[in-house]
């Protein structure tokens, strides 16, 4: 059985085939999948998700894209949903600098998005919930916030840190997710990291509808990702580690439900 421990199909790129996609996972393989909010809204319908669908389970967050005029209220709004039944983690939250410098008026400043991220890991700490870790060209920030929160533990989804970090976060006791990337001919750094760290510490995901794996993708154009190609991680992961499959599947799928609390 594979888990796909982060796909997003509240995403509207779903809205035409969501249902009929959802109850088709069992028959790929995919007996669990983790659905993380991005604000109040699409937390909602990941709540709504893992309330309809046996085999799927929620996170809930403001992601730091969606930081832009956030309130206490927001974060109080996160909490009711964080107390819902199938609901595991306070995700996806985090740092992301990308678009400071090309959109920066459309974008939340470094001082927002750190808010928003502190106040959530407060949050997780408060109720004792695991964090979904979205960092992109912001890891020393991001890490020196994690720091802040010694109790708390989380992963890092869609791992693009250095291996030092990488080794400093799995000596927190954290966990490191890996995406469709790593089966892309550019991956090599991401592929070097996964080689040197133990499986234990390892979670693989599909981002989707985004990260879409290589035998999938086309040059040019955007093709959706969705939870059917979570092998395609566990594959290159037993390729580049030099295992089977069915050990990979099983580990990862072990690590997820033990990090998310899923019996």
């Amino acid at each position: 059985m594979l888990f796909d421990t982060h796909a997003h199909y509240d995403d509207e790129w779903f809205d035409a085939d969501r249902d009929a996609l959802l109850r088709s996972m069992p028959e790929y393989g995919v007996g669990l999948i983790v659905n993380p909010g991005c604000d109040v809204e699409s937390s909602r319908t990941a709540v709504a998700l893992a309330h309809t669908y046996p085999h799927v389970y929620a996170a809930v967050g403001i992601h730091p894209e969606n930081a832009l005029g956030w309130s206490m209220e927001d974060v109080e709004a996160i909490e009711r949903l964080a107390r819902e039944d199938k609901v595991q983690a306070i995700g996806e939250i985090g740092l992301d600098y990308y678009w400071i410098k090309r959109s920066p008026e459309t974008t939340p400043s470094r001082e927002e998005q750190q808010a928003v991220f502190r106040a959530q890991m407060a949050l997780a700490e408060r109720l004792a919930l695991p964090v979904i870790v979205h960092d992109r060209d912001a890891h020393a920030d991001c890490l020196a916030i994690v720091k802040e929160f010694p109790e708390v533990h989380g992963v890092y989804h869609c791992y693009s840190g250095s291996y030092e970090m990488a080794q400093e976060l799995i000596g927190m006791g954290w966990m490191i997710s890996f995406t469709g990337v790593i089966t892309h001919d550019n991956s090599k750094k991401v592929r070097r990291i996964l080689q040197n760290i133990p499986l234990q510490h390892i979670m693989i995901e599909t981002d989707s509808p985004y990260m879409t794996p290589a035998p999938y993708k086309i040059k040019g154009q955007r093709v959706r990702n969705c939870s059917r190609y979570v092998h395609c991680v566990a594959d290159t992961i037993a390729s580049i580690c030099g295992m089977s499959r069915e050990e990979v599947e099983r580990i990862t799928t072990e690590n997820g439900k033990r990090f998310f609390g899923i019996e």
